[in-house]
């Protein structure tokens, strides 16, 4: 599940984005702190960022033009009230990927996520589309649910990143850390058994065998 930080100081716009991106399967984390989102942005945790340029502490044009000083790569969609010519010429010259003034349509800011994403992970199975396939399964993203044997079963929002991150890494051994931080996004206790509970859940609907218990490594998907 890809990971997304929104940083966004309008608390109202900062969560209808981020329940909007969840919907459509990923993952999101919100700040509303210059500072805070330069260092999460650093982190190499997530896979996008869509920053506001009037963040307090730290303006969001510096924040933009400092993580492109240091190297940092991350897709970076700017999302602003400022409509100058001029500003938007300085934040595309800063190094963002792209500019969506406010006010802004949901659906036109997740086609260009999609984009912004496909185009950094060109090879990543499925990663612009609503549905991931793999060995006669079919995991609908948007839908929250999982073809298996020609019947569909509804899917919570963990069960359904839990199976997406195992169905974009097939054959793989993903330890529960790693789980942990696709799927939930926030550090947990190492030793605590949510992803054993979770992997529970989903082993009853998709079927016990299709998820492999590597003793003392983690889980794969057959």
């Amino acid at each position: 599940m890809s990971r997304i930080l929104i940083a966004e100081d309008d608390n109202g716009i900062a969560e209808f984005i981020a329940r909007g991106l969840e919907s459509a399967g990923y993952s999101c984390d919100v700040t509303d702190n210059g500072p805070v989102a330069f260092g999460m942005a650093r982190s190499g945790a997530y896979q996008l960022m869509i920053l506001d340029l009037g963040l307090p502490n730290m303006d969001g044009t510096d924040i933009l033009e400092q993580l492109r000083s240091l190297g940092t790569t991350l897709p970076i969609i700017v999302l602003t009230a400022r409509t100058a010519l001029e500003d938007r010429l300085r934040t595309l010259e800063g190094g963002a990927n792209d500019y969506m003034p406010k006010p802004f349509q949901f659906a036109e800011l997740l086609a260009r996520v999609r984009l912004r994403l496909a185009e950094s992970n060109p090879d990543m199975n499925g990663a612009n589309s609503t549905q991931i396939h793999h060995n006669g399964m079919v995991l609908d993203l948007r839908a929250h649910r999982v073809l298996i044997d020609d019947k569909w079963r509804d899917l919570s929002r963990r069960e359904l990143g839990l199976l997406e991150t195992l169905m974009r890494h097939p054959r793989q051994i993903l330890s529960r850390s790693q789980l942990l931080s696709q799927v939930w996004g926030m550090d947990f206790d190492p030793g605590s058994n949510v992803v054993d509970v979770y992997i529970r859940s989903l082993r009853k609907k998709i079927g016990a065998d299709k998820v492999e218990t590597v003793r003392g490594s983690g889980y794969r998907l057959k």
